[in-house]
């Protein structure tokens, strides 16, 4: 009988292979409010689609109604856009790597933000939802609607760059990260639904789906780290 291969020193609990389990596991659990809601508005139940069209058309005709909000709305939408706000969280994984030496931590950040990007082009495809059609539409966007690109993007990079900085922060400045991190994921969905090109549910699957492939990956990043270097792995790795 082979005798299972441990990392030396290294409780069984916390090696390397246990760790990328336990933050599949986690992302499996924290991803089934967000499939329970796909399969809602695939099947158009509603429960959903009756209140998104409400809320979608009424949030629409407010913006439409004041026109120096409208502006600043669609702003946000160029700026909140994943490219723009994908190179600027890679700036920060940079300066984290080469200022504050936090190499492979900014590698991880890196990455989760960039492959939730992708996951979330392809959840799109796969529920293959339109988007609000309106009858006076602020502006018109290409592409699926659920779930929000913008909210996933926003939430992810959040979650990323929070778990990044944070062994650099005192606890004043950790409720400050925090904080930020949620009101950008919470302005990025407003602006999409107050532009009238995505519905509520769909903000909402964008930002439960982006923060938990973005909270996963941070699960198995720290106990792949704690596994990798038992009791020697240092402040700013781990």
């Amino acid at each position: 009988m082979r005798t299972p291969r441990y990392c030396p020193g290294v409780p069984a609990h916390r090696t390397p292979h246990r760790a990328l389990w336990r933050a599949a596991a986690y992302g499996v659990a924290a991803s089934v409010p967000v499939l329970a809601l796909a399969w809602l508005v695939r099947a158009e139940s509603g429960l959903v689609v009756d209140a998104d069209r409400a809320t979608v058309t009424a949030a629409a005709r407010f913006t439409g109604e004041h026109p120096a909000f409208e502006g600043a709305l669609l702003v946000g939408q160029e700026v909140l856009a994943a490219r723009w706000m994908n190179l600027a969280a890679t700036g920060v994984c940079v300066w984290a790597w080469r200022r504050r030496g936090l190499g492979s931590r900014a590698a991880w950040a890196a990455g989760t933000i960039w492959g939730t990007w992708a996951l979330g082009l392809g959840a799109k495809e796969l529920v293959g939802r339109a988007r609000p059609v309106l009858e006076d539409a602020v502006t018109v966007v290409p592409g699926s609607s659920f779930p929000s690109g913008h909210a996933m993007n926003a939430a992810a990079v959040g979650v990323s760059l929070t778990v990044l900085v944070w062994p650099l922060l005192g606890p004043r400045g950790r409720v400050v990260t925090v904080t930020g991190a949620a009101a950008l994921a919470l302005v990025t969905a407003a602006d999409r639904v107050l532009l009238g090109v995505h519905y509520p549910s769909d903000v909402v699957g964008g930002l439960l789906l982006g923060g938990a492939v973005a909270g996963a990956s941070a699960v198995g990043f720290h106990g792949w780290a704690s596994a990798r270097s038992p009791g020697s792995a240092s402040r700013n790795e781990v």
